[in-house]
């Protein structure tokens, strides 16, 4: 009981030593201070740019997924996948990097808009932070744009309730634009899928039908046409066709 007692009396004389220490320190940067542009627009103190910078950063997986030209390659790699017959080859892991960077080559010209537009300015103190995010929306609603159906865009925003309220596509909010593109985006990526399927599915059914003219029954037909596939599709340079139809199909 002395030890603990001796113990607390030394703590306490040690805080006690180092507290007008901390009393003299400086108060640290506002939480929240509110700056007035002189043309009028309001600005957030660094702080509170930085916590939202923080957040937003947490939304960057989902909008990689549906702002970007990730979601029709990974669906069409899938596909493919799957009609040539190969189960965990290439694993799941070699054709997410395979979907994110041809992603990157594709949205490119994008990101080059993006940093002339709005971070490089921004970086210069030549837009405030409001000023950045709204340069910046504009090269990425022009590749949604592009790449989303017009008849998905009149879903949207019947559903909505928004009809003959919006008076251009370009007034038209991204809460409508999202779904819309990435129901754009599905409905490209089975089309561009079943193509890719067919002529796998030529190979399964000659093979099934030549073990069944040998009579050969018992023997399952994927075994047999799984080679050819693979041959097949070695041959034709299949990789190099497949990246190059994805890039090609949204006007690279």
């Amino acid at each position: 009981m002395k030890n603990r007692r001796l113990l607390i009396i030394k703590l306490l004389t040690t805080l006690s030593l180092f507290f007008p220490l901390f009393a003299m320190a400086e108060p640290g940067l506002p939480a929240v201070t509110l700056t007035t542009n002189p043309d009028g627009s309001q600005e957030y103190t660094v702080s509170l740019q930085i916590l939202f910078i923080m957040t937003a950063l947490t939304l960057l997986p989902a909008a990689l997924i549906m702002m970007t030209s990730f979601t029709r390659i990974i669906i069409v790699l899938s596909i493919l996948r799957q009609a040539i017959g190969l189960q965990q080859s290439p694993s799941n892991q070699i054709m997410l990097g395979m979907a994110l960077f041809l992603t990157l080559f594709i949205m490119t010209p994008t990101l080059d808009k993006v940093n002339e537009l709005a971070l490089q300015p921004y970086l210069n103190n030549e837009l405030t932070s409001l000023q950045a995010v709204e340069a910046a929306s504009k090269p990425v609603r022009e590749f949604m744009l592009a790449q989303t159906r017009e008849d998905d865009v009149a879903l949207y925003v019947k559903l909505a309730g928004k009809e003959g309220q919006i008076e251009s596509l370009e007034t038209l909010p991204f809460t409508i634009l999202m779904p819309a593109f990435v129901t754009s985006e599905l409905k490209t990526a089975f089309q561009i899928g079943f193509m890719l399927f067919i002529p796998f599915l030529i190979v399964d059914m000659v093979v099934a039908s030549v073990l069944m003219a040998m009579g050969m029954m018992m023997l399952s037909p994927v075994i047999i046409s799984l080679p050819f596939k693979i041959m097949l599709f070695v041959m034709v340079d299949g990789w190099s066709m497949i990246m190059g139809t994805l890039a090609a199909s949204f006007g690279i």
